[in-house]
């Protein structure tokens, strides 16, 4: 019996210390938060991404940061994929979605990129939109102000304490999606933030 391909969960952010807590980070944040859950072990940089790998009840975990920015995470992507060989049902995109109330998870199988450049860039590089997403909502933009700028923009410490209260849920939801599949996840996770995450 051959052995099981690993699983790619990719977190999408831009590289740099000041990105590090905005809004358009919360991917890389799923992967940090993974990354000690599991107590992985041995960053690399492969593929223009930071790669570190976990073991999760008998199966092999590549957490990735793509490094390129946001607008280029395709060419990360398609480079792990291709030097691990992987199926791309073994594949999960974590992103922020301003269409998703704040805190709210949601996970599907695929679709289009509603505007997120990463996942249009993953798409494009991939040839397919059929690529499993963990969609991360940050809410959309007060008033008047262009989403460009409010993705950039930090979290307040008050909006910290439910971020991070959604990560946990968040990588909760990607390790049932690596042991009992996509549609259990789904069933499980997609559903309204909690109560007391309001925006």
């Amino acid at each position: 019996m051959s052995e099981t391909p690993p699983y790619l969960i990719v977190g999408l952010g831009n590289p740099g210390r000041e990105y590090a807590q905005t809004r358009h980070n919360i991917g890389f944040m799923l992967v940090d938060r993974l990354t000690v859950r599991l107590n992985a072990r041995g960053m690399k940089v492969q593929s223009k991404a930071i790669v570190i790998t976990a073991q999760y009840e008998g199966r092999k975990l590549i957490l990735a940061k793509p490094q390129t920015y946001m607008n280029l995470s395709g060419q990360s992507v398609q480079g792990l994929v291709r030097f691990y060989k992987l199926p791309l049902e073994h594949v999960l995109i974590a992103h922020d979605d301003l269409d998703l109330p704040f805190c709210t998870i949601r996970i599907r199988p695929g679709g289009g990129a509603g505007g997120q450049k990463g996942v249009k860039s993953i798409i494009e590089q991939l040839g397919t939109p059929q690529i499993a997403r963990l969609r991360l909502g940050i809410g959309r933009p007060p008033g008047r102000m262009d989403p460009a700028a409010y993705v950039l923009q930090e979290f307040s410490q008050q909006e910290l304490l439910s971020v991070s209260e959604t990560l946990d849920r968040a990588a909760e939801a990607s390790l049932t999606w690596v042991i009992e599949g996509l549609n259990s996840a789904m069933n499980k996770f997609n559903g309204n933030a909690p109560a007391g995450t309001g925006n």
